[in-house]
């Protein structure tokens, strides 16, 4: 299938600051998500075909979503920890 010419996107320098009331909380936030997710995604534009290399790619991308991955992992860990743990509590007192 061919697409046609299409050009390769050009861009900017990156992220920058929005001109908040709270800036400390935007440097929280950027401090966080730079510490979640550090490189860039691993997107490489060849000619070969997709489905030879799609096995790899997933297994970049993921180790590029790790970060978010084990935030999620304990987010879900607290979600069913702190009821049980809180029921214990009320229900088993001694």
């Amino acid at each position: 299938m061919e697409l046609g010419n299409i050009s390769q996107p050009v861009y900017g320098p990156g992220l920058v600051a929005p001109e908040t009331s709270t800036p400390l909380l935007v440097a929280m936030l950027h401090g966080f998500l730079q510490l979640v997710q550090p490189n860039d995604l691993p997107i490489e534009s060849s000619g070969t075909p997709v489905l030879c290399y799609l096995s790899f790619f997933l297994s970049q991308l993921l180790i590029y979503e790790l970060g978010f991955l084990v935030c999620a992992a304990i987010g879900l860990l607290f979600i069913l920890l702190v009821p049980l743990v809180g029921c214990c509590f009320c229900c088993c007192r001694l």
